[in-house]
């Protein structure tokens, strides 16, 4: 009892000062809010919508399960998770945070996962996507298209490493469960007939599917949005009022220690709260490449508590636990950091090649996910605006009806 009301006390002075603070800076949280809904606004929704309304059709269509039964003999043996892992695993990778969480968190609630198999499938599925990894932070921050290719093999590569370190989380609690674990099959005519029950048994029409999907996607990335603004108001207050600055000073003690530049210590410490604007400052710094790569690694792979509270917010309406996950950032973080490590020397080369212009030519993949970042930036706002307004009719149509 006495531990509940210190955390009441502790929660109420934390919100207090933070609504002292932005009634002391309004300009600056104004500014910092406005950053935050514009990266929603023109990247994460268009960005993510897609992959989130596609995966919701797919898994009424049962097309989720006929997958899952193939990748079976995979997922099983070498993640301790079901086949239908891969789907997650491949549409985490592509769609970007928190793809993975979000899936895993259905897949859960449709029963087609343990809780441990939920902990650790949420634990390796959530990544950034190439767009982001090639187009803003390669190109649109560091100025150099190969650094793209280093990036992604360090942060797809630790995310595997993590899923592997994972399967032996939870052993004990499964032990039960083992024992009625389904062997694994390779059978495409079986697969096709889950499939086709998994629809039977979903029961809704296309277009029920479609509109159920653009709800739940769209509420989603709703909260993302909000917790996108709310921690990039955060970051910014917190470096208004100096709590940065004392931070970055004791941090700066530590990286001379390891030889890393001070002049990453505040970039860093912005990397941990939001990913975007950490991997930003890290690439308007002086110091070595080097040392910059290995920062940017490590907060794409950390993925900042921004994308952190979103998963939390996600697994809050399961029973999957939040802490499995945030030791898994934490591996995946230093698994990146190694990768880096090991492979600077060998694309050392490829990294610091430029063109004829003096800048680093740019090869086919850099350039199509280039494009594809640069088609966010431009549409991304009117296809937000086409979608909600798409989103507002269903919703009326639902309040209709109810009433």
């Amino acid at each position: 009892m006495k531990t509940s009301f210190i955390k009441t006390g502790l929660l109420s002075l934390l919100s207090l000062m933070l609504a002292s603070t932005l009634i002391m800076y309004p300009k600056q949280a104004f500014d910092a809010s406005l950053r935050g809904l514009n990266i929603w606004w023109e990247v994460v929704f268009p960005s993510l919508l897609p992959f989130f309304i596609i995966s919701e059709m797919l898994i009424g269509f049962g097309v989720v399960r006929f997958i899952g039964i193939l990748l079976e003999p995979l997922m099983r043996p070498v993640f301790r998770v079901p086949g239908i892992g891969g789907f997650v695993l491949a549409m985490g990778m592509a769609s970007g945070f928190p793809a993975g969480a979000k899936l895993s968190v259905n897949m859960r609630k449709k029963g087609q996962l343990t809780r441990i198999e939920a902990e650790r499938l949420a634990s390796f599925t959530n990544s950034s996507n190439p767009v982001f990894i090639f187009g803003a932070v390669s190109v649109g921050f560091f100025h150099n298209p190969h650094l793209g290719v280093l990036l992604a093999c360090a942060h797809y590569g630790g995310n595997l490493l993590v899923g592997i370190a994972m399967r032996f989380y939870g052993r004990k609690e499964e032990r039960d469960y083992r024992a009625k674990e389904p062997k694994s099959s390779f059978s495409p005519l079986f697969a096709f007939k889950e499939m086709h029950k998994a629809r039977i048994e979903d029961g809704r029409m296309i277009g029920k599917l479609l509109g159920d999907a653009i709800m739940s996607s769209v509420q989603t990335l709703f909260m993302i949005g909000g917790f996108m603004i709310i921690f990039s108001v955060l970051n910014r207050l917190l470096y208004v009022t100096n709590i940065t600055s004392l931070i970055g000073e004791g941090l700066g003690i530590i990286f001379s220690a390891v030889e890393l530049s001070t002049s990453l210590s505040l970039p860093f410490i912005s990397g941990i709260f939001e990913i975007t604007l950490g991997n930003q400052l890290i690439s308007e710094t002086h110091s070595p490449l080097f040392q910059q790569v290995v920062l940017a690694s490590f907060v794409l792979a950390f993925s900042g508590l921004s994308v952190q509270a979103q998963v939390a917010s996600l697994l809050a309406d399961t029973d999957i636990r939040f802490s499995p996950f945030f030791m898994a950032r934490i591996l995946h973080a230093v698994f990146s950091v190694f990768l880096i490590f090991l492979l600077w020397n060998p694309l050392r080369e490829h990294v610091t090649t430029l063109s004829g212009s003096g800048e680093p030519s740019q090869s086919v993949l850099s350039l199509f996910f280039t494009e594809w970042w640069q088609i966010c930036i431009t549409y991304g706002p009117l296809f937000t605006i086409a979608m909600l307004t798409i989103y507002t009719y269903l919703y009326s149509r639902k309040i209709k009806y109810k009433l």
